[in-house]
């Protein structure tokens, strides 16, 4: 190979020794303008894309050699589309060309395998576009301000390489597999100007890794995405460049000045009899394959609307790969193949729901519809735009008869199975449903999800025919769901249900759970989470019903009860002052019948805070009551009093005073005293023992400052979302390591002192009895 190594090579990288055997020691010179020209032209006349002319711009920036992508989109005497890769998927085909990009012209896109994460960046609002009524290849991320831009492409590099990196491929091989990406316009909700860029949406991990062989071996994932931000973007504070221009040109000039910068450093490391590692790192990622999607066609007879078509037809690739052969994890699985299931019901066109119903349901399902739009897309008024309700009516939607089979048997095919029960469907309503609270519940998000895996609210009634009844106050709808009436009770069954579940109030109970204390989560009797909610709902049942209306009326989409979190949590939060009053403040209660509020109160008149127990007893309290009772005689009575058998009106459930609490508060840390401040100038001229005041300071205050760092990381992981992680395992690893060496070198010098003390003990005292004696 011409420009490259003679012989393979190893460098060190880390711990590691890698071999390198292609390496080429030139980089590609960087297109001028007239290049760019030459790509936007032959783009804007291909009949088969129908992308604007910035759009044109991003794709020509990116390519290292603008002259073989204008050859590609340039249409033969019998191919339209001319030498672009064409890809026939699901509903659609798709146009690509196939090229060699920059590295730093390529942003990453939204990562579907950390997408069910509870992320501290949010998502852009993602839209389709189109062209003249065509669905064009570029679709449109709304942020909020361009430090979201920033921060969420930190985040996404940075949760992706906390997952895996493939570096010493790389380092070794250089990335050998085309990135799919496509270009996005990047808008923004505090009125910047808008910008296009290159967005890779399969490949993400390859682009992380290739960005953390730029960083270095001693890189670690969050040095690296800042580095990466800093390419693309400038560093944090700093402007996007001069006045002249647009807002993407301005960001494109950085870019090509940070590479004009590698290339001044990767000419230097190459000038010597052989290249340095810094030269191996720039040329085996300073340009990455990719096939760029530009072009985009429905095909005939198709349902979807055109600005939705790009859109699923990238995430039919990425699923079809992802779902069936590298898989991510089941929230993520599960979104796909629910929102893929219902698209291909769409495209059929078979199912006995109009086609205008199916879009706004998807709307909902992906996010791309808000709660608030709710009343307008269903065309009702009278249906409250919150987050509860539009959960209420996508259970609704997609569990109809006309519709439920043809997505279980879409939902099959895509997952390659053979059987999908009720259960198996309600896995993938749940990680849709809580999209509105997934962050702010984060704490019980993986409880929620395993009581929808365990049923959910799917009882055999739900996913009958009935119709969600619109109110404001769910306790309106309890007189008529007791009389039998089918919409009242499955309403109540839904939202009720999904509020106990997302509220950790109803989860997935275990073995250890059957007779627990009531504070731990314990239950009286084992029961699917599917089982519960309907015979809450029961028509006879009134406080099973009201125990649903008073928890679907109290939920709150944007923060946690009280009463969902475990005592440890629960002390620590009133800790910090959060701690809200019971009477007024976000807690389910436990239901008492004969009050005129129906909300249970104790001795001092206050409302009595609502268990997984109660909500149990609740729904069969003829069984609960038998168990209970069988409980206690298999149990020895206790030695002073005989143990009441409790009712649902009885405010305390389960065997509470046995065993100790697992969940008792772990003792306060040092409070915080500032950084650790190094001993002054000078201090090795003082004697010993100053100079031993001024590092035991430094010993105290340092341990101290670590005290105080590792109780706001405990503050910040309560709080911050699920991905990524704040620190790697790898990282804690070695400070633990780092650590037991600490306590073990303190070990040491207490036991010299220790020991030291002892001899000059021993000393006196014989020096003691020896001048007695000689006296």
């Amino acid at each position: 190979m011409p420009n490259s190594i003679s012989q393979p090579m190893t460098v060190p990288w880390g711990p590691e020794r890698i071999l390198i055997s292609n390496a080429e020691l030139a980089l590609p010179e960087p297109p001028t303008g007239p290049d760019l020209d030459e790509v936007v032209a032959a783009g804007t006349a291909n009949t088969t894309t129908t992308l604007p002319e910035a759009a044109w711009r991003a794709v020509a920036r990116g390519i290292t050699t603008p002259g073989t992508a204008a050859v590609q989109l340039r249409p033969a005497l019998r191919h339209p589309a001319g030498f672009l890769m064409e890809e026939n998927v699901e509903g659609a085909t798709l146009w690509s060309v196939v090229t060699r990009v920059w590295l730093s012209e390529l942003l990453p896109g939204i990562q579907p395998r950390t997408g069910m994460e509870v992320m501290d960046v949010p998502d852009p609002h993602v839209m389709g576009t189109t062209a003249q009524g065509r669905p064009c290849a570029v679709v449109r991320y709304r942020f909020r301000d361009l430090d979201h831009l920033r921060n969420h492409v930190w985040q996404t590099l940075n949760s992706t390489l906390a997952k895996n990196d493939y570096t010493s491929s790389i380092l070794a091989r250089k990335v050998t597999r085309n990135l799919i990406a496509h270009p996005v316009e990047f808008t923004f909700e505090d009125g910047s100007e808008p910008f296009h860029a290159l967005v890779v949406r399969d490949g993400i991990t390859r682009l992380a890794s290739a960005w953390k062989v730029q960083a270095g071996p001693d890189a670690d994932a969050a040095e690296t995405a800042t580095l990466a931000v800093e390419a693309l973007f400038g560093r944090a504070g700093t402007s996007p460049g001069g006045e002249d221009g647009t807002l993407g040109a301005r960001l494109a000039a950085r870019r090509a000045a940070w590479r004009a910068s590698l290339a001044e450093e990767f000419a230097t490391e190459t000038a010597g009899p052989e290249p340095g590692l810094r030269a191996v790192q720039i040329a085996q990622t300073h340009v990455v394959p990719a096939q760029i999607a530009v072009g985009v066609e429905g095909h005939r007879g198709h349902l979807l609307a055109p600005e939705d078509v790009f859109d699923d037809a990238m995430r039919s690739i990425l699923a079809s790969v992802h779902v069936e052969f590298k898989p991510w994890d089941d929230a993520a699985q599960n979104v796909e193949v629910i929102t893929r299931a219902l698209k291909r019901v769409i495209q059929q066109g078979d199912a006995l729901v109009r086609k205008d119903s199916l879009q706004a349901v998807y709307g909902l399902a992906v996010g791309r519809i808000s709660s608030e739009e709710l009343p307008r897309e269903f065309g009702d008024t009278r249906i409250p735009g919150t987050a509860l309700w539009r959960g209420v009516y996508l259970v609704h939607a997609l569990t109809r008869p006309e519709l439920h089979e043809r997505l279980k048997d879409q939902a099959k095919a895509i997952k390659g199975g053979k059987r999908m029960g009720l259960k198996g469907f309600a896995e993938l309503l749940g990680p849709i449903v809580d999209l509105p609270w997934r962050s702010h519940k984060r704490a019980v998000s993986s409880q929620a999800r395993n009581a929808w895996k365990n049923g959910g609210v799917l009882t055999a009634d739900v996913v009958k025919e009935w119709e969600p009844v619109p109110t404001d106050d769910f306790t309106t709808l309890v007189a008529s769901a007791l009389t039998g009436d089918a919409d009242a009770r499955c309403t109540l069954a839904v939202a009720g249900g999904i509020a106990l579940i997302a509220d950790k109030q109803l989860t997935r109970n275990v073995g250890s759970a059957l007779m627990a204390p009531k504070e731990k989560g314990g239950v009286p009797f084992r029961a699917d989470v599917s089982q519960i909610v309907e015979d809450l709902s029961h028509p006879g049942n009134e406080l099973g019903l009201w125990t649903l209306a008073l928890a679907a009326n109290r939920f709150r989409a944007d923060g946690l009860p009280q009463n969902a979190v475990t005592l440890r949590q629960f002390i620590k939060r009133g800790k910090d002052g959060e701690n809200e009053d019971p009477a007024t403040g976000y807690v389910h209660f436990r239901v008492d019948l004969d009050q005129p509020d129906k909300i249970a109160r104790n001795d001092l008149g206050l409302p009595e805070t609502l268990f997984q127990w109660d909500v149990v007893w609740a729904s069969n309290g003829a069984r609960a009551e038998k168990a209970w009772r069988a409980y206690l005689a298999q149990t020895a009575p206790p030695p002073v009093a005989a143990v009441a058998v409790p009712s649902a009106g009885d405010s305390g459930n389960g065997p509470e005073s046995r065993g100790e609490d697992d969940d008792a508060p772990i003792a306060e840390g040092q409070a915080a005293v500032g950084v650790a401040e190094s001993p002054a100038p000078g201090i090795d001229s003082l004697p010993a023992a100053q100079r031993a005041v001024e590092h035991r300071r430094t010993l105290r205050q340092s341990l101290a400052s670590a005290r105080d760092a590792l109780d706001r990381l405990l503050e910040l992981d309560a709080r911050a979302g699920s991905w990524p992680p704040l620190m790697d395992v790898g990282e804690l690893d070695g400070l633990r390591e780092a650590l037991l060496n600490l306590q073990t070198d303190v070990q040491n010098l207490r036991r010299v002192i220790h020991e030291g003390e002892d001899e000059r003990y021993e000393d006196e005292t014989e020096e003691t009895v020896g001048t007695v004696a000689g006296a």
